[in-house]
């Protein structure tokens, strides 16, 4: 005779299967809380690394970097981060350093901290209730600490805009260049096609700021027209993996040169081929300028 006693209710051996499976879930659950917790409260006591895109209007700043007694955007951005994380100061490292009356929509800037223990994108809400009207943080995200945007971004994008017209335009004034001739715009895009590509730029560079290299790769340059109240406004786009000082503004001084009809399109290849400032055409004023996008 055996001695085996059979299983009577083989539905209680089947029901203690998914208990057994839905408590280790739960203990798997609060395993994984628990180091997040931990996680975040390493990363709370550790500086940390995030990554601002601004956008201002330049027109009351005297460009981005720092000066003494006076108005700059870093200036400004870095008292209101100081206030934000009580710090008794911040420091901003930028991906480009705008000059006076430039303005930006994708300015990208860096700081480090071990004050701020939120997420990164609240950050923008936080610092925008202490910023002054013509500057904003459009956007934040977390970097590696030694993350720098001036040595990592692979290119930046700009615009400059041109209004052509008798009357000026007094409230766009302070965003672009007011030229009272008539511009040819096939004549400039003839002359920006000739740009395109890996040259030389020392002739676009504003003398007194050396560089190691004046080439540059133009990856793209363009123009486009539309009717604006008793005029025309022209925007220039430019995208290169560097730009010298003073470089689209000396291409767009160039091209009205052009445009208005004192030099043909192929000028602009005499005046690449001279290496000197003094072949092309003059600065156009900063007010047209505007810093678009940092690639990285």
């Amino acid at each position: 005779m055996s001695n085996h006693v059979p299983n009577d209710r083989p539905e209680l051996a089947n029901s203690e299967a998914p208990e057994l499976t839905a408590q280790r879930e739960r203990q798997t659950q609060l395993n994984e809380e628990l180091t997040l917790d931990s996680n975040a409260s390493k990363i709370a006591s550790q500086d940390r690394a995030f990554k601002l895109v601004l956008a201002y209007n330049g027109a009351n700043f005297c460009g981005w970097q720092k000066q003494l007694n006076l108005r700059t955007v870093q200036e400004v951005v870095e008292d209101a981060l100081a206030e934000m994380l009580s710090e008794t100061r911040v420091v901003l490292h930028s991906s480009s350093r705008t000059d006076t009356g430039v303005h930006a929509v994708g300015q990208v800037a860096v700081f480090r901290t071990d004050k701020w223990n939120a997420a990164a994108d609240r950050l923008p809400l936080a610092l925008n209730t202490r910023l002054p009207g013509d500057v904003v943080v459009r956007k934040a995200c977390e970097v590696a600490y030694n993350f720098n945007p001036l040595r990592e971004n692979t290119g930046k994008r700009y615009r400059y805009q041109i209004y052509c017209s008798r009357v000026a335009d007094p409230l766009g004034a302070s965003q672009h260049w007011w030229v009272r001739r008539r511009m040819s715009i096939d004549s400039m895009r003839a002359a920006a096609e000739l740009l395109v590509g890996e040259h030389d730029f020392q002739s676009f560079q504003t003398n007194g700021s050396p560089r190691r290299s004046t080439v540059r790769h133009v990856r793209t340059l363009s123009l486009e027209a539309c009717q604006h109240l008793d005029g025309t406004l022209y925007t220039m786009n430019i995208e290169a993996d560097g730009f010298l000082y003073n470089m689209v503004r000396n291409i767009a001084g160039t091209l009205v040169q052009i445009g208005v009809g004192r030099e043909r399109p192929q000028w602009v290849q005499q005046v690449l081929a001279a290496r000197d400032r003094r072949y092309a055409g003059a600065t156009a004023p900063p007010q047209g300028l505007c810093l678009v996008e940092v690639l990285f």
